[in-house]
């Protein structure tokens, strides 16, 4: 299956984020995020990835437009979280969203994943000392069948993310995105090679788990899959986090149906490394 960067791909509520262009197919990969075939990855202008897949959102207004939810200014403002499980349910992409106690049912968020070509087909909410717990199971409309595709993962969380700064823009001091997008910019700020950690252990004769931790992005779902996937290494199910200004992502990966061997290990551990600490350089500052 080829993974198609086109522009308004992602549906009619999603028109605020823009996709990347077409670009130069780099070459046939044998296997794809989530157990999908990869006829194409887009190759950027001087080799960049696809951290800019969204170019314009909404700024967050400054009024307190609550998706059912409340919050009183002088609280602590909690740290938000979006976690995509591609592995426990094998049916359905399954999203959990957490914020503290500060959200409520959640209705105009599952109605932009429906404008996305999705159908919430499950929803639930449970409490614990870390908040309240929003889970939904996510299919694609037109097949009935979970999430594969990465870019579509991604717009799914971005798209979780833009109505957090929407309806919570108190949010945006612990969101990536609150840089450009939020009413308050995030106080903290991470040094992308301080908090970027990388491991890989063999999970079984078949198959591997890699652990990668770094500081958040717009298109870092899509860019940890292409990084993979241009060293033919498969991935084939797995979780991506955001935790605040941090994602977290654990993929199972194989390379030719099996476990990844040491030296591969080292191969694909050095260019994530080098990929996420690089700094970005725009063409116009030449």
């Amino acid at each position: 299956m080829a993974l198609a960067m086109a522009s308004g791909c992602f549906g009619a509520h999603f028109s605020t984020f823009k996709a990347v262009e077409k670009s130069q197919a780099r070459g046939d990969i044998p296997r794809g995020f989530f157990g999908l075939h990869m006829g194409r990855c887009c190759i950027l202008p001087k080799g960049r990835l696809l951290s800019s897949v969204i170019t314009k959102i909404p700024q967050a207004s400054a009024a307190t437009a609550v998706e059912d939810g409340s919050y009183r200014e002088t609280d602590t403002i909690p740290t938000p979280k979006v976690i995509i499980d591609q592995d426990s349910d094998p049916d359905a992409t399954v999203v959990e969203i957490t914020f503290g106690d500060r959200l409520g049912a959640l209705l105009d968020t599952m109605n932009a994943l429906k404008n996305l070509g999705l159908n919430v087909v499950k929803a639930n909410v449970y409490l614990d000392s870390s908040g309240k717990h929003n889970k939904f199971s996510i299919t694609k409309a037109e097949t009935g069948r979970k999430v594969e595709d990465p870019e579509l993962l991604e717009a799914i969380r971005l798209t979780i993310i833009n109505n957090l700064l929407e309806y919570h823009p108190e949010s945006s001091t612990q969101l990536a995105m609150g840089v450009a997008f939020g009413m308050d910019p995030p106080k903290q700020k991470i040094d992308v090679d301080i908090a970027t950690h990388i491991s890989i252990y063999d999970d079984g004769p078949d198959r591997s788990l890699l652990y990668v931790e770094t500081a958040d992005r717009p298109g870092l779902l899509v860019d940890l899959v292409k990084i993979v996937t241009d060293i033919n290494v498969a991935v084939e199910s797995g979780e991506f986090d955001t935790e605040g200004l941090l994602a977290k992502a654990k993929f199972h990966v194989s390379y030719k149906g099996k476990a990844i061997i040491k030296p591969l290990q080292q191969v694909l551990a050095n260019s994530l490394r080098y990929f996420l600490r690089r700094p970005t350089t725009e063409e116009a500052s030449f």
